[in-house]
């Protein structure tokens, strides 16, 4: 498990949500050519994004911000 400072704890979660989203929407364009490495890497963003926010909801009330306003 990594330690994550409650400061850069929402900053994580939102940029590693944005990589979900953004490799969602690659995913699903017409312009890729390996598309099983960037499935394999997809599963490993949502994995660790995942874990991310396991983490966070242990922290959530000393962070001050609710993650259901980070997703």
């Amino acid at each position: 498990m990594i330690e994550i400072s409650n400061a850069a704890a929402p900053l994580l979660v939102q940029a590693l949500r944005d990589s979900v989203r953004y490799n969602e929407q690659l995913l699903n364009s017409e312009t890729l050519k390996n598309r099983s490495e960037y499935e394999e890497f997809f599963v490993e963003v949502s994995q660790l994004y995942s874990e991310i926010k396991t983490q966070y909801k242990r922290i959530e009330n000393d962070v001050g911000i609710p993650l259901s306003e980070l997703e």
